[in-house]
């Protein structure tokens, strides 16, 4: 008798998946004032832990076009998992036993922030490679849990420092990394397909030579920058236009952005089988730019805040979309594809939030600023679609 492989097992296993991202990516920001006071770290060294954090998870993305497809995607997905867990039972022990705190608490940035980057690239593939139909309202819905993450992250921490003080914070730790942990044995045992098969995929070398690949790649870097330059500077911007506490900051920045996020992706999943993919990504975009603009020229702070709201709502849709459009451009694309995909949406993660940061500086810490400057981004995007749109007769032969 035939079994028939449960790849919902699979589904959810990617969505605990992304889950993980989300604590790897959110959680130790929240430490960050905690760290200063705890182990006498000085904030300019504090700000070498998100960088560490992306510039790790950006190697990853680029060293794994070379061996992902040789080792395979459950063993990465399990180790992957495995480092996750490893780095945040590090960050709560490293820290207290080494003698540089801060040594400590980078070592473990690093450990996770590998497991980051490898779960950037292997969910996406691995839910693509499952026959599920209607791909894109998965892999939209897909990527709503990594919002859900960013809010359960957000919203758990700040109710556990509620209940049992931030001075227990080693604890909440260990208990965030069984989550990873959990997700290791989901891993080892749910059916996953290849997203081609050996000596079927495009090969770098083919991916670079296509033109097109390179307005996705402008794409995905797009929806990284105009997602993070938001999203990062957000609760900054809530406290300063709005003059509210640190906490209610998190809530009403970045936790109301990742909530908007959320409701788009899972808007778009219901979506994506009725309309076309590429024209609900125009309107996003075309929102995406008033909301900076929102953000940057409005005079009220409950309006300018609004802007960042909605925001979230705005570029849901650009990663997942992005990636999306990438499977039905160019079925051939393989694992590459999606790894320099995966490159270039943290690579504009990166660049957009240290843009907002820069322009903010010189005029004065006025994020305001910062965030018309940003509105090149969403500009680019649109511009990006309008060129896809454009050539989407053309498509990449599977032959």
């Amino acid at each position: 008798m035939t079994v028939t492989p449960n790849y919902q097992k699979t589904l959810r296993a990617c969505y605990l998946g992304y889950i993980t991202q989300a604590i790897c990516a959110n959680f130790a920001p929240l430490l960050f004032l905690t760290f200063q006071k705890t182990y006498g770290i000085s904030l300019g060294k504090i700000a070498l832990i998100p960088t560490v954090f992306f510039l790790t998870q950006l190697v990853i993305d680029f060293a794994a076009t070379g061996f992902v497809d040789r080792i395979g995607y459950r063993t990465c997905v399990v180790v992957s998992h495995l480092l996750s867990t490893a780095g945040l039972v590090m960050l709560a022990f490293l820290p207290d036993l080494l003698p540089d705190p801060f040594l400590g608490i980078l070592i473990s940035v690093v450990f996770y922030a590998v497991s980051s980057g490898l779960i950037e690239v292997l969910i996406s593939p691995i839910v693509e490679a499952c026959p599920f139909e209607n791909k894109a309202s998965r892999m939209s819905l897909l990527h709503s849990f990594y919002c859900w993450g960013m809010v359960g992250v957000v919203l758990g921490s700040t109710l556990f420092f509620a209940l049992f003080g931030l001075e227990n914070w080693r604890i909440l730790t260990l208990l965030w990394a069984l989550v990873p942990f959990y997700n290791v044995f989901n891993f080892l045992t749910c059916p996953i397909e290849r997203l081609v098969e050996n000596g079927e995929g495009m090969g770098v070398g083919n991916l670079l030579r296509l033109p097109l690949f390179w307005v996705l790649i402008l794409l995905m870097a797009c929806s990284g920058a105009a997602e993070n330059a938001m999203t990062q500077w957000a609760s900054a911007f809530a406290e300063a236009a709005i003059g509210v506490p640190k906490t209610v900051g998190d809530l009403a920045g970045p936790c109301l952005f990742a909530v908007f996020m959320g409701v788009s992706r899972v808007l778009c999943a219901r979506m994506s089988n009725k309309v076309n993919l590429t024209k609900i990504m125009l309107v996003c975009g075309i929102l995406c730019i008033g909301c900076y603009l929102l953000a940057s020229l409005s005079v009220l702070p409950v309006l300018g805040l609004a802007g960042c709201a909605l925001c979230g709502f705005s570029v849901g849709v650009m990663w997942p979309g992005t990636l999306s459009l990438s499977a039905q451009t160019c079925p051939r694309g393989g694992t590459a594809m999606f790894a320099f995909l995966a490159l270039a949406g943290d690579l504009g993660g990166t660049i957009g939030p240290m843009s907002v940061g820069f322009v903010s500086g010189l005029a004065n810490s006025d994020l305001r600023r910062g965030f018309l400057v940003a509105v090149f981004f969403p500009v680019v995007l649109v511009l990006g679609l309008m060129i896809l749109k454009g050539k989407d007769r053309h498509r990449v032969p599977q032959e």
